[in-house]
């Protein structure tokens, strides 16, 4: 039978100012057990004629003391950046002993002073010393739309977060100030310089005019109509196919004529949330017609989700309205409201989280996910984390796009034209080499 013992954990306090040049002395000791074993014989015993002779075999167990090393030496860094990806093997700068597990991440979670425990081996003995950090936030917020010369309605309040937007790595409500005077009563044009900062002190300022109009002009669209023959002919290659996406501002589409102008795929709006989540008018009808002309079909999620727990909830209504239904593409998360971001209350940081939240709810239930967006959000918001866990799905809508990330589609036009759809529809290229 084999003897098993408990080992005692032994602490040791690294302080801040010296986490990173001090070495650190264990008082504590730790202990092994060793047994030696000693063999003990009677003496024998005669009755008439018979001799029996018996050994006793005692155990004797006595213990040999293990000591952590005198002279420890375990040095970290002294400061980490807020979400920071750090291994153990990373975060310690020098030891002379082996660590028990260097490829455990480094808490950088949350901003303030910290501990974290560090298993090590001595001597085939197991210790553990505690290390004290900072962890802190020295990136600037960042600046989504900084709102160029926006037109203002004279005669009504003014409130300049209704004209930019803007994010930060790790507050989830960056203020926002500006100096200069508006008289939102009075027609003209107002220079002022706006201000975002953090909780962290970190900040970021530009110049704007404020430009108070009797009548804010609607937006002209002067942007090229593209058939969709041209659109194929301009980009075909081996290794592409292209498609479409449609939802309810496609009214009813003939899904044969879509087919036979060259569309191989469709990716369809299921649906969308703002302040509830909302079944698009025409996903039933669009899912039925796409596949019975056999195209392969997605589907997409528009959606203003701020939390982990709320873009759950939605994807189990996403596959509670395809009820079974096998999909050919997957199933796309689309958030579009960055140009007034921090309305949602949520930092950059959260909202990689929201979406890899997404991507594991849809994987639990059998399908693939998959990420839409722009290329200056791609670059700018999700984090190179998020976007090698899951297919791209770009949009950029020039003739040729200048991403140098991966992407799976392209979205190359929100103007095109196919017979079958009267009015505007996004063309869509799949990259057969990249998988999804």
């Amino acid at each position: 039978m084999k003897l098993r013992y408990i080992l005692p954990v032994v602490f040791a306090g690294c302080l801040l100012a010296g986490c990173g040049d001090k070495k650190v002395k264990n008082s504590s000791s730790d202990t092994t057990k060793e047994t030696v074993t000693t063999t003990v014989s009677a003496s024998s015993t005669t009755a008439k004629t018979t001799t029996t002779t018996k050994k006793t075999t005692t155990a004797v167990t006595t213990t040999a003391k293990v000591d952590p090393p005198k002279d420890l030496v375990l040095r970290c860094r002294d400061t980490l950046e807020v979400y920071e990806d750090i291994k153990l093997d990373d975060f310690i700068t020098d030891k002379n002993v082996e660590l028990k597990d260097g490829s455990v991440m480094v808490n950088t979670s949350d901003t303030g002073v910290f501990e974290v425990d560090v298993p090590y081996i001595y001597n085939g003995a197991e210790f553990s010393q505690k290390l004290q950090y900072s962890v802190i936030d020295t990136t600037e917020p960042l600046i989504i739309n900084a709102g160029w010369s926006p037109n203002h309605k004279v005669g009504t309040a003014f409130d300049l977060n209704n004209y930019v937007g803007f994010a930060d790595n790790f507050d989830k409500h960056p203020s926002l100030t500006y100096e200069g005077e508006i008289d939102p009563n009075k027609v003209g044009s107002y220079p002022i310089v706006a201000t975002v900062t953090d909780s962290a002190g970190n900040y970021v300022s530009w110049d704007m005019n404020i430009n108070v109009v009797n009548e804010v002009p609607k937006p002209a669209d002067n942007n090229p109509r593209v058939n969709y023959s041209d659109f194929i002919n301009n980009y075909n290659t081996d290794d592409v196919r292209f498609g479409i996406d449609v939802s309810v501002w496609q009214s009813d589409v003939d899904f044969n004529a879509v087919r036979d102008a060259g569309c191989s795929f469709v990716i369809i709006r299921v649906g969308y949330y703002y302040s509830q989540v909302t079944l698009d008018d025409y996903f039933r009808q669009n899912l039925e017609n796409a596949t019975a002309a056999g195209l392969d079909v997605g589907v997409y999620f528009y959606t203003t989700d701020n939390t982990e727990e709320g873009v759950r909830e939605h994807v189990r209504w996403i596959i509670d309205q395809l009820d079974g239904h096998a999909l050919d593409m997957p199933i796309v998360f689309d958030w579009e409201e960055f140009t007034n971001f921090q309305k949602y209350g949520m930092s950059i940081h959260d909202i990689n989280e929201i979406y890899a939240a997404f991507a594991d709810e849809v994987t639990k239930n059998g399908y693939k996910p998959m990420l839409y967006s722009s290329k200056n959000f791609l670059n700018n918001i999700w984090s190179e984390k998020t976007k090698s866990s899951t297919p791209v799905w770009l949009a950029h809508f020039v003739d040729e796009t200048d991403y140098d990330g991966e992407y799976a589609i392209w979205q190359a036009s929100a103007y095109g034209h196919i017979p079958g759809i009267n009015g505007d529809v996004d063309m869509d290229i799949q990259y057969l080499n990249k998988p999804i």
